[in-house]
């Protein structure tokens, strides 16, 4: 009340003006002490955690260490040495052996976890690449031999199997049911610490990383860290709806954003791995791109949505299809298309027979497309020379370069093949030849198709040794090849 109002009241209307106010305030005073602390006493309930304290007893028997000994060979050492000066002026982490020893021994470790009673197991491609030995550790401190059904570098997924039966197999659940905001767990051996629980929320759904890998990732909140490579990713029902693959990070440790391969697309490769050992994948033969606000305008789409085509391969099923460049795909098989990584994540859990139905638009009308979807040109198998050399068990399945990734990886203007998938078993994994790797010379040949490779086994002597001139990661190493 302005004091100008008080002007020519008494003594007594000025007090009972006084006391009428004070109470006013006490009243409102109350009224916002009461609201504020309900707000409070409801946000806090709302962002409670959820108590994972039973269910952490209830899982942990089914999830194990898995130990891993690999040796490096002469190659791979001058290279981790040459890393190793390389660290010290720029940075790059690279952890190599204590001592300089020809060969020599590296241990390594992540977590696998039982997807049934008689000893399947699941965990990373990159816990186990490379390993001359695995065996698992169970919580109750049981050490078991394991043995590699089959690994898959794309989908970084790989299957165990050990001996014995009644194992506490895991609850699979649906990783397509996820929601963003949803509590999840994780149980694996962080920096060796076996069987540390973390928890968080899912941040995201459907993340991809380029051409590294071939499946949507889920993101999460979750502290992982080396070691937690494999392990399970649990829902509030026990259910297991991811494999803990990766992280996000400029030093190497947990910085808030973790991805997980999602069960399901895990299981599939887990069923091909153990019928057929190795993983088939589709090919449409698209370099699809997203949409941005200018080009949903130029396209006249009401939103930024669908897979722009900015090239079709020749002879492709996508051109045998109809599709062209500059389509738009809006729907496949009656999914619809928000994004590139939407229909990529679709292809990649597609098989080489899947017939498949489109929606696209072309030059601003939209019309259906209908094709069925094949297996990848050149990626074909080089394994025991098959009708050249039989007695040659190299173990290998390659695939000719693409002109992207022919430029990321030219050193001294060479060429090469790229190695999709070692079969371990084989003398190309025993040699130390790995996934990813290009082949840029065989047995003193220049290589630069997958034809030429074909014809170099051919001239490979029965026993002996030969060399393999590769590019690993940008850097050259010459490997030993020995035939038995």
């Amino acid at each position: 009340m302005p004091i100008n109002m008080f002007k020519g009241q008494t003594t007594a209307n000025m007090q009972r003006w006084l006391q009428r106010s004070a109470l006013a305030l006490a009243v409102s005073t109350a009224m916002f002490a009461s609201i504020n602390v309900t707000t409070i006493n409801s946000a806090q309930a709302a962002v409670t955690t959820a108590d994972f304290s039973g269910l952490v007893q209830q899982v942990t028997p089914a999830v194990a260490r898995v130990n891993v000994t690999k040796t490096i060979s002469e190659a791979e050492l001058a290279k981790a040495q040459t890393a190793e000066v390389l660290r010290q002026f720029f940075g790059d982490r690279l952890r190599i052996p204590d001592r300089v020893a020809t060969p020599a021994i590296e241990h390594a470790y992540g977590t696998a976890f039982f997807i049934t009673s008689n000893g399947y197991m699941l965990t990373n491609h990159h816990v186990i690449a490379g390993a001359d030995k695995i065996t698992v550790t169970l919580n109750d401190r049981t050490e078991l031999d394991a043995t590699l059904v089959g690994s898959d570098e794309r989908s970084d997924v790989a299957v165990l199997k050990v001996e014995g039966n009644q194992f506490p197999a895991l609850p699979i659940g649906d990783s397509s049911g996820l929601k963003v905001g949803e509590p999840v767990l994780a149980i694996g051996s962080p920096f060796g610490f076996d069987y540390s629980a973390s928890a968080g929320i899912v941040s995201a759904k459907s993340r991809s990383f380029s051409r590294e890998t071939s499946v949507p990732f889920i993101q999460t909140d979750v502290a992982l860290n080396p070691g937690n490579s494999g392990g399970p990713l649990f829902n509030q029902r026990g259910e297991v709806i991811g494999i803990n693959s990766r992280i996000f990070s400029g030093t190497g440790g947990y910085m808030g954003l973790s991805f997980s391969i999602p069960i399901d697309a895990a299981m599939d490769i887990y069923e091909q791995l153990k019928n057929d050992g190795e993983v088939a994948r589709a090919y449409l033969g698209i370099y699809p791109q997203d949409i941005d606000r200018n080009l949903a305008e130029a396209y006249n789409l009401e939103r930024p949505q669908g897979a722009l085509l900015t090239r079709v391969s020749p002879d492709s099923p996508a051109q045998k299809s109809g599709l062209k460049p500059g389509d738009i795909i809006l729907q496949y098989n009656d999914v619809q298309i928000m994004e590139a990584s939407d229909l990529l994540n679709l292809l990649n859990r597609a098989r080489p027979s899947d017939s498949f139905r489109a929606r696209i638009q072309r030059n601003g009308k939209q019309m259906g497309i209908n094709g069925k979807l094949a297996y990848a040109p050149n990626d074909v198998r080089a394994q025991s020379g098959d009708e050249q050399n039989d007695d040659v068990q190299l173990g290998l399945r390659l695939r000719d370069l693409t002109a992207d990734e022919q430029a990321e990886i030219a050193v001294d203007n060479k060429t090469g093949i790229l190695v999709t998938t070692v079969d371990p078993t084989g003398l190309a994994a025993r040699s130390g030849i790995l996934a990813g790797d290009v082949i840029t010379n065989f047995h003193q040949k220049p290589i630069k198709t997958v034809a030429d490779f074909s014809g170099a086994i051919s001239s490979l002597p029965k026993k002996g040794v030969v060399t393999i001139e590769v590019i690993r990661q940008g850097i050259p190493a010459i490997i030993g090849l020995r035939i038995e």
